[in-house]
């Protein structure tokens, strides 16, 4: 059952679910939960057995065949490619790499829907592509859309013989009010997708100019230590400040994409720079995410979790057909951990799980600063779903709240102190507001 926490918005998005998750202990004495399992407000039934997890994509409307992988482990199924999927004992599906567990309801078999295949010409793709959204997109209202009208003015302009280009361009014109770089439509080597208006997305160009500009300036012409395939780089500043750069939460290990593998890269990266000398002596750290494409949650917990002694919440996810499931920090064991003060910098190319960990960081103990603009806008992982063409969408399901019950989704997560974030002025005249806002800010 794939579910994507990279985004949409770019190419080079991963398209792994996750990787990696350990069935607890106990449950190696249970057989595996073979029988028909409705996945509560994800638009899917798991059926499992001999050995074999098969996902089918259901609506209203429909029911296509997913994913699949095969038992690795009791109660634990692997994918082809390496997705870890954990059926709790309790009754509830594991991604790894996804924050929490979705809730699971026994079927007496099959829908009946799922027992014939869904027919494939364009006017049912268009019912399935816009069921889709009408079952599981969180947002129309905050947004002002109404998506009702919008099956009454684009449905009467598929019939039987509109062709596949012309259903992508309407699919495309459809979901482009929603400026939602969560959102995609997918045939085979194209795609689109939106960003909220005034933002760009990241990309390698981007990030290659940024990490020069900030290497020379900022700091000096000093390389910092990079790790994880390059994603992290962390540089100690004058002062007693340290800089930590993330610039994604996934491409730890090209080699293997699994959860496991890159949480392992994670761990040995922070082992390095939080060390028990260095995290007694720092009297600040920067933690840089203006440009941050995104990748796994779990990834952003486990740094929370390194910056803080006390136990919070980092938010609370749910869907709209599922209760709000508290995700915590807690904080990490047998390792040092750094519980002063934090400058955080965002800005609109801080994207997804560049934004849950940037909300993990909200209610942290201790003093914490975001600086620079506000983030993107998108939060919850993306549910994939095939269309009978063989087309594909993506689009959220789910919404990230506060302890208050507020969402940031469309607008961002906002700073606290706004600067300039990498423009042309500031390229121009060689500055980097939002760095030094920072330096001054933790000097405090």
């Amino acid at each position: 059952m794939r579910s994507r926490s990279s985004r949409a918005a770019t190419a080079a998005v991963a398209l792994a679910l996750a990787g990696g998750a350990m069935v607890p202990a106990a449950a190696e004495s249970r057989p595996d939960p073979e029988g028909v399992w409705r996945v509560k407000g994800y638009g899917a039934v798991v059926s499992i057995a001999d050995g074999r997890l098969q996902e089918y994509q259901t609506s209203a409307v429909s029911c296509l065949k997913g994913d699949s992988a095969d038992r690795t482990a009791r109660g634990v199924f692997t994918a082809e490619d390496g997705t870890v999927l954990t059926v709790r004992p309790s009754g509830a599906l594991h991604v790894a790499g996804s924050p929490g567990d979705r809730e699971l309801q026994r079927l007496a078999g099959l829908p009946e829907a799922c027992t014939h295949p869904t027919p494939d010409d364009p006017v049912t793709t268009f019912d399935v592509f816009w069921q889709s959204f009408e079952e599981h997109y969180p947002f129309f209202a905050a947004k002002d859309i109404d998506w009702q009208a919008v099956r009454h003015t684009y449905r009467p302009r598929v019939h039987a013989d509109t062709t596949r280009d012309e259903l992508f361009a309407l699919f495309s014109e459809m979901v482009r009010p929603l400026y939602d770089a969560h959102v995609a439509v997918l045939d085979g080597d194209r795609y689109f997708a939106q960003v909220r208006p005034g933002t760009v997305m990241p990309s390698e160009e981007l990030d290659t100019r940024i990490k020069n500009h900030v290497v020379r300036r900022d700091l000096g012409g000093v390389k910092p230590q990079e790790f994880a395939n390059g994603r992290i780089s962390y540089a100690d500043l004058p002062g007693g400040q340290g800089y930590l750069r993330i610039s994604g939460f996934a491409g730890y290990d090209r080699q293997d994409p699994s959860y496991a593998a890159q949480s392992a890269e994670l761990e040995a990266a922070l082992d390095v720079v939080l060390t028990a000398g260095r995290t007694a002596s720092l009297k600040g750290l920067i933690i840089d995410l203006r440009i941050n494409g995104g990748g796994s949650d779990e990834l952003g917990l486990r740094i929370a979790e390194r910056l803080t002694d006390s136990p919070y919440l980092a938010y609370r996810k749910r869907t709209r057909y599922t209760r709000p499931q508290s995700i915590p920090v807690v904080p990490a064991r047998d390792t040092p951990r750094y519980n002063g003060p934090v400058a955080v910098l965002t800005a609109g190319t801080t994207v997804s799980a560049g934004e849950t960990f940037t909300q993990a960081l909200i209610d942290r103990p201790g003093r914490t600063v975001r600086i620079g603009e506000s983030t993107q806008g998108v939060f919850s992982d993306t549910l994939d779903r095939r269309l009978p063409n063989g087309m594909e969408v993506w689009l959220p399901n789910e919404e990230f709240l506060t302890r208050s019950g507020r969402t940031f989704d469309g607008a961002g997560i906002p700073p606290h102190i706004r600067t300039p974030v990498f423009t042309e002025e500031e390229f121009k005249d060689d500055r980097d507001s939002a760095f030094d806002t920072a330096v001054a800010v933790l000097r405090r």
